[in-house]
């Protein structure tokens, strides 16, 4: 069950037999099927969710109905509140799955108590921490400066698997879209 867990965490931080068994006494398998919640709005993040199998998203939906996808999350990623995780406060964002999946869960106790016994986790921590505020650097200054074929163009090469693995009207949600306008964007870049 934890393969690819264990293969991401090698490529940043290789363990020895004996840490990979120490980590696993932490770990909670999860499956989820699809259009299951992992995490509900309001409720505390209880977890860092990996992804073994399947895709996921955290969204956020607004006064209007409107829901805006904050994140997705494929197979080898990480998904969670951080925010609510880290402080206990309640989430702010719903995770559900798009796809059946299976995730490797870590509670905030197994967490705590794996940084301060292990600091290979403390750098595999740190280093999916760094890699996420950089893509959210990256995206919020796509957002900010990019014309929306550019920006969708951008998201479709770093992304591919997401484009063709995700309904386009979330994919839209993510960009903070209309589906229709997605739409036309995507005929712009077709037809050129």
């Amino acid at each position: 069950m934890y393969e690819l867990f264990f293969q991401e965490f090698n490529k940043k931080a290789p363990l020895t037999g004996e840490e990979e068994t120490l980590i696993k006494t932490y770990l909670t398998p999860k499956k989820l099927r699809r259009k299951q919640y992992l995490l509900q709005e309001g409720d505390v993040c209880k977890a860092i969710a990996f992804i073994e199998k399947g895709a996921l998203r955290a969204y956020s939906v607004d006064d209007s109905g409107d829901t805006h996808i904050i994140q997705f999350g494929l197979e080898g990623w990480i998904i969670s509140d951080l925010y609510s995780f880290l402080t206990g406060e309640p989430a702010t964002y719903n995770i559900d799955a798009i796809e059946d999946a299976e995730l490797v869960l870590i509670s905030k106790s197994a967490h705590e108590e794996l940084l301060r016994k292990l600091p290979k986790y403390e750098t595999f921590t740190r280093l999916n921490i760094t890699g996420a505020y950089l893509a959210m650097q990256k995206r919020l200054t796509s957002i900010i400066s990019s014309p929306l074929e550019e920006r969708y163009a951008g998201f479709s090469a770093l992304y591919p698997e997401i484009v063709q693995r995700v309904p386009q009207h979330m994919i839209a949600a993510y960009m903070g879209l209309t589906p229709e306008t997605l739409s036309r964007i995507r005929r712009r870049i077709s037809s050129k």
